[in-house]
C-alpha cells in the first residue's frame, strides 16, 4: 500500500514539473498577497493608533502620519486587487494550456495503445478521465500546491506577527490545530474509499449515456425507453448515496472542525476585550488581534480543504496511471506514404531497404500453424490453420457468424497476436520458399501496408474531403475524384453544391447507409495499403450498384492483394483463391 501511494506521489510530482512555470507564477502571486495582507493587518493597526493616540503630538503631524498610512493602505488594497487579477490570468490561460497538453498526450498514447488493452476499458469511461482526472491533476499539480505552499506562509507570517504582539494569545490560537489533525485522520481513509466509488459511479452514468446515444435509432425503433432509463436510474441512485455518505461525513469532520474556529474566535475577542478594558494594548492592537485570529484559521481551514483535494487529485492520478499502464503497440510508421510510394519494415532477407520510395512490392500474407482463442480458457477460434493469402490476387473469405472471419482480420492487422503459430508477410518470389527467412512478421510497424474497409457506417464528423484525406492527407483532387469514382459515388458527390466539402455528421449522419458505405470504401482505396481488406464493405449497396463496385475495384486495383470477407454471392465471380471457415 505504501509503494502504492508513492508511486502515484511520483506520479504528481512529474506533471508538477510539467507545469513549472504555472505553479511558480501562482506561488509567487501567493507569497506576495500573504505579504500585502499582513502589511494590511499592521498598516490598519497603525492607521487607527494614530487615531486614537492620545498626549502632545501636534495635530498637524498626527493628520500628516494618518494620511501617509491611510495612502499606504490604499496602495496594498489596489496591488492586491491586480495580483488577484493576474492570478485569475494565471489560472485561466496557462490551466487550459496545461489541461490541452496533457490531455493531447494521453490521447495520442491511446491512439497508440494495444487494441486489446483498450478494449478492456468503455469509451466514455476514457473520456470521463480524459475529462475529469486531467483536470483535477493539472488543479492540484498547477494550481492546489501553491496554494498550500501559500496557505503555510500565511499561517507562519500571521502567527508571528500575532507572537510577536501577544504571545499567550497566539499559543491559545493555534490550540485549533489539534482539531484539524483529528478532523483529518477521521476524514482522510473513508473520503479516498468513497471519491473512488464515487468516481466509477459517475463513469457509469455516462457510459449508458453515451451507448444509448449512439444507438439513437435503434431506441426510437424499440419504441420504449424504460430499459434504458431504469439502468441509469439505478447508477444515479447509487451515485448519489456514494455523494450522501460522503456529504456526511465532510459535515462531521468540517463541524468538529468550525466548533475548534469558534472556540479560537471566542478566546481571542474575549482576551483582546478584557485586555483592551484593563489598558493593556490599543485600540489597533484589538482589531490586529483579531484580524490575525483570521489569518491564522484561514489557512487551517484551506487546510482542511487540501485533504479532499489530495484525495481527489491521488483519485485522479491512479485512473490515469491505469491508462498508461496499457501497453503501447512497438513503433508503427508515423507518417503517410503517398499513393505512389510504400513503406516496410526492413528485412535483409526478402531484399527490402527500410524505406522503398520505388516501385510497390505486392505481398501476400501466410499463416502458418495458427492458433487462436481470445481467453486460455475458452474456445480456440483458430486451430492449427494454415493458409496462404497470395499477392496480387482476389481472396475471398466466407463463413458463418462465430466462425473467424472478424478474428483474421484482426490477426492480419496485428490487433492481435496469435496463441501458437506466425503470421507473415511473403513476396511473389518467395512464395514455395518453405524458411520463415523469406517471410516478414506481421505487426503493428506493417500495419500502414494495409488498407481496411469495416463493416457498418464507419466516416467520421466533418466534410466528405476531410473523411478522404484521413487515408491519405497528401491526396490530389484528383486521386480523390478516382477513388470516388471507383467507388461509384463520384456523380452523387460531384452534384452536391458543396462537393467534396460536403458535410457529413456523426457517423455519416445525412447520407443514406449505401452513400456512407461508399465513401468510406473510396477512403480504403485512397489509402496507400497495398493488401486492401472489405470487410463486408458492400452489404449496405444494392445488387447492381455493388457489381459496379466490385467490377471497377478489381479492374482499378489489378496489382494490388483484394481481401474481401462476405456473405454476398456476387463477389465469389472475382474469387481467385477461396477460403470457407
Amino acid at each position: 500500500m505504501t509503494y502504492h501511494y508513492l508511486h502515484t506521489a511520483r506520479y504528481l510530482i512529474r506533471h508538477l514539473k510539467g507545469n513549472y512555470l504555472q505553479a511558480t507564477l501562482n506561488t509567487i502571486v501567493g507569497l506576495l498577497l500573504v505579504a500585502l495582507d499582513l502589511a494590511f493587518v499592521y498598516t490598519t493597526k497603525q492607521a487607527i493608533d494614530i487615531a486614537t493616540r492620545q498626549g502632545n503630538m501636534n495635530a498637524d503631524m498626527k493628520e500628516e502620519q494618518l494620511t501617509m498610512t491611510l495612502l499606504v493602505i490604499a496602495l496594498i488594497m489596489t496591488t492586491r486587487i491586480l495580483l488577484s487579477l493576474s492570478s485569475r490570468w494565471i489560472q485561466s490561460i496557462l490551466g487550459v494550456k496545461a489541461q490541452n497538453s496533457m490531455r493531447r498526450s494521453l490521447f495520442a498514447r491511446l491512439l497508440n495503445c494495444q487494441w486489446t488493452g483498450l478494449r478492456k476499458h468503455h469509451t466514455a469511461t476514457l473520456t470521463n478521465r480524459l475529462e475529469r482526472d486531467v483536470a483535477d491533476v493539472v488543479t492540484f499539480t498547477a494550481e492546489t500546491i501553491p496554494a498550500l505552499v501559500t496557505t503555510l506562509a500565511q499561517f507562519i507570517g500571521a502567527f508571528l506577527l500575532l507572537f510577536s504582539m501577544d504571545r499567550t494569545l497566539a499559543c491559545i490560537v493555534i490550540l485549533i490545530l489539534p482539531f484539524f489533525i483529528l478532523s483529518a485522520k477521521l476524514y482522510t481513509r473513508p473520503m479516498r474509499r468513497l471519491a473512488h466509488e464515487a468516481r466509477q459511479h459517475d463513469s457509469a452514468v455516462w457510459a449508458i449515456v453515451q451507448e444509448t446515444l449512439s444507438h439513437i435509432i435503434v431506441v426510437k425503433a424499440l419504441s420504449h425507453t424504460t430499459p434504458f432509463l431504469t439502468p441509469l436510474t439505478e447508477r444515479q441512485q447509487r451515485l448519489y448515496h456514494c455523494i450522501l455518505r460522503r456529504t456526511r461525513l465532510s459535515t462531521f469532520s468540517s463541524a468538529l472542525l468550525q466548533t475548534g474556529f469558534a472556540a479560537g474566535y471566542l478566546l481571542t475577542f474575549t482576551w483582546g476585550a478584557f485586555s483592551l478594558a484593563a489598558g493593556q494594548i490599543t485600540y489597533g492592537a484589538m482589531l490586529a488581534f483579531i484580524q490575525l485570529v483570521g489569518q491564522i484559521q484561514t489557512p487551517i481551514r484551506s487546510l482542511s480543504r487540501f485533504v479532499p483535494a489530495l484525495i481527489t487529485s491521488f483519485t485522479a492520478a491512479e485512473r490515469l496511471i491505469d491508462i498508461e499502464q496499457i501497453p503501447i503497440e512497438p513503433k508503427a510508421a508515423t507518417s503517410h506514404p503517398t499513393a505512389h510510394s510504400q513503406t516496410l519494415t526492413a528485412n535483409p532477407a526478402m531484399g527490402i531497404e527500410a524505406t522503398s520510395p520505388s516501385a510497390p512490392i505486392a505481398m501476400g500474407i501466410r499463416f502458418r500453424d495458427v492458433t487462436f482463442s481470445y481467453e486460455p480458457t475458452s474456445r480456440k477460434i483458430l486451430h492449427h490453420f494454415n493458409f496462404l493469402i497470395p499477392p496480387k490476387q482476389v481472396t475471398v473469405i466466407l463463413g458463418e457468424t462465430g466462425a473467424g472471419k472478424t478474428t483474421l482480420i484482426r490477426l492480419m492487422l496485428s490487433l492481435i497476436e496469435p496463441t501458437a503459430g506466425d503470421i507473415s508477410m511473403v513476396k511473389a518470389s518467395d512464395l514455395n520458399v518453405s524458411t520463415t527467412q523469406a517471410a516478414t512478421p506481421i505487426s503493428p510497424a506493417l500495419r500502414h501496408y494495409f488498407s481496411y474497409v469495416p463493416q457498418g457506417n464507419s466516416l467520421f464528423s466533418g466534410t466528405i474531403r476531410s473523411n478522404l484525406l484521413l487515408a491519405a492527407p497528401s491526396a490530389t483532387e484528383q486521386e480523390m475524384q478516382e477513388a470516388l469514382h471507383v467507388a461509384a459515388i463520384d456523380t452523387l458527390v460531384n452534384r452536391s453544391p458543396l462537393g467534396l466539402d460536403t458535410p457529413c455528421g456523426e457517423a455519416g449522419d445525412g447520407l443514406s447507409e449505401g452513400q456512407a458505405q461508399r465513401i468510406a470504401i473510396a477512403r480504403g482505396l485512397l489509402s496507400p495499403g497495398r493488401i486492401k481488406i472489405f470487410d463486408e464493405a458492400t452489404s449496405a449497396l444494392d445488387t447492381q450498384t455493388e457489381e459496379i463496385v466490385l467490377q471497377r475495384i478489381v479492374q482499378h486495383f489489378a496489382d494490388d492483394t483484394l481481401i474481401f470477407i462476405t456473405h454476398r454471392p456476387q463477389v465469389l465471380q472475382y474469387a481467385q483463391i477461396t477460403l470457407r471457415l
